[in-house]
């Protein structure tokens, strides 16, 4: 009895495991490195819309994030580290750097506030302040934050998920010699 109990449990427990990783995995099915970023059209803090393709020639780090996301606030260092470094420096076929950031806040007045206070210096923050309603991090696939896509000048995906010193690794590599 206990032999036909186990093999009826144990395939389900492990269904349910492998399922749970699924759901949280940072795999993005929506969108692979190689292909051109979809465009986002959103609000700025002021409300004006940025459109990301108004960006080509650069290289663009597509950065989603939240101010309610600890993770996020302590990558926010990173970000600005690697953006102070980098967004006046040569890079291989490009005008330079920056970053696209999109908020998956509902607060206006939280997702200002972190912007002031991570020193999050760039122009291009955007928010439809929809939460996880958020039609870019549908069309991109982001089921968890932080989540990054750095774009080359053409707007082609090149790598995604550039965490702390990754994100320096990869800049460097493209500084023009």
């Amino acid at each position: 009895m206990m032999k036909k109990k186990l093999l009826i449990v144990v395939p389900i427990f492990v269904g349910l495991l492998l399922g749970a990783f699924i759901f949280n995995s940072k795999v993005n099915t929506s969108v692979k490195i190689g292909e051109i970023a979809p465009n986002i059209s959103m609000p700025n803090a002021g409300g004006a819309v940025i459109e990301l393709q108004s960006l080509r020639g650069k290289y663009v780090l597509v950065d989603f994030w939240a101010s309610w996301c600890a993770p996020c606030r302590k990558e926010n260092q990173n970000l600005a580290r690697a953006y102070n470094k980098y967004k006046d420096v040569k890079l291989t076929g490009s005008t330079g750097f920056t970053v696209y950031s999109v908020a998956l806040d509902m607060s206006a007045e939280l997702w200002k506030k972190a912007i002031k206070n991570d020193k999050l210096i760039w122009p291009y923050h955007v928010s439809d302040l929809k939460k996880w309603d958020c039609k870019a991090a549908a069309d991109y696939g982001v089921n968890s934050i932080p989540a990054n896509f750095l774009l080359d000048p053409d707007g082609k995906i090149i790598a995604t998920d550039l965490m702390g010193m990754t994100l320096d690794n990869q800049l460097e590599a493209l500084v023009a010699k």
